[in-house]
């Protein structure tokens, strides 16, 4: 072997060496989601996929029984209690979706505008707003349930001072009140979130666009209407399917502050909740397929946020404007 061989060889050897520990690199890259995805896959793809698996049959409390078809899909929409339960709380979530959609975010599509506007403190409103969104929401669950008490609850102790005792409540001891209330502290919960999108969709309007249409005589609600609000169509999409979505999963606020029963006679009652009590809490006549028809209601509500969140996606993105 000569030495103009050798060397070549010599000058190859650390190249490959090289180009291996690069390939090895890249798929290393690969590894790191595998845990991300194991966590996933057992505590969130597994159960969708045992929900559908344990609506198909029969259950006698834990033990499995025969497979039973639709059966438990069939019972939560023809039997009693099961029906009037269902539709109950099913008028209750587009309810939540309806106020949340008009209080919270027309609210915050108002604050975020007034941000953009640069009014003295704009900061700090930023942050003010922001703030219950750092907390726990079953911390604000239970402080709320503290300020609503009718006995020593800040709200009602309020109103005393000012003479107004007439309309003091139990807030959430009343069916006509308690629902509306528990809206409207989740709406006071996820406000700072609303505002954020919103500012962050007005910011992403080229300012030059809004010069342009001042100059052609866009004031007021015709620039609102024609300029700002199809440019933000982005941001409105998705505060409004976020919203949509976390509207028919509300469990944990409601659960926060009345209890997992749906009190006062189930008019605080919502999918999730209803869900909750047939599978585990064996009321509201769960039987011996309690397990069956939670499973089954799991399902139609699973079924129901994915349709209707690609319908909302669907026709909110045709709306939206290319910059």
């Amino acid at each position: 072997m000569n030495t103009a061989e050798t060397q070549v060889k010599a000058v190859n050897k650390p190249a490959a060496k090289t180009k291996t520990k690069r390939k090895w690199k890249r798929w290393a890259i690969h590894l790191f989601p595998i845990p991300a995805l194991i966590i996933y896959g057992l505590f969130i793809v597994y159960p969708i996929f045992a929900a559908f698996t344990y609506s198909l049959f029969d259950w006698n409390g834990l033990v499995r029984g025969a497979f039973v078809g639709l059966e438990n899909f069939e019972a939560l929409f023809s039997l009693q209690p099961y029906k009037d339960l269902f539709w109950n709380a099913f008028q209750h979530n587009i309810l939540y979706f309806a106020v949340q959609m008009i209080v919270q975010n027309g609210l915050a599509f108002v604050l975020a505008f007034i941000i953009y506007k640069k009014i003295k403190g704009a900061e700090f409103f930023k942050i003010a707003f922001f703030m219950p969104r750092l907390l726990s929401i079953i911390v604000v669950g239970f402080l709320w349930k503290l300020i609503l008490n009718p006995n020593f609850g800040a709200l009602n102790v309020i109103l005393g001072k000012f003479g107004l005792e007439n309309l003091q409540k139990a807030w959430l001891g009343d069916p006509d009140t308690a629902l509306m209330a528990i809206i409207l502290v989740n709406s006071w919960f996820g406000l700072g979130f609303a505002v954020l999108i919103f500012l962050a969709g007005i910011q992403s309007i080229p300012h030059e666009l809004i010069e342009a249409a001042t100059l052609d005589g866009a004031k007021g609600w015709k620039m609102m209407s024609k300029i700002i609000i199809p440019l933000m169509m982005p941001a409105i999409t998705i505060i409004t399917v976020l919203t949509f979505i976390q509207s028919f999963e509300a469990f944990e606020l409601v659960y926060a502050m009345q209890g997992s029963q749906g009190e006062p006679y189930h008019s605080t009652d919502t999918l999730a909740i209803y869900f909750y009590r047939l599978a585990f809490g064996g009321t509201s006549g769960g039987g011996s397929s309690a397990i069956g028809l939670g499973s089954a209601l799991a399902v139609v509500l699973f079924l129901f946020i994915s349709v209707f969140t690609a319908i909302l996606l669907y026709f909110m993105r045709k709306k939206e404007v290319e910059m």
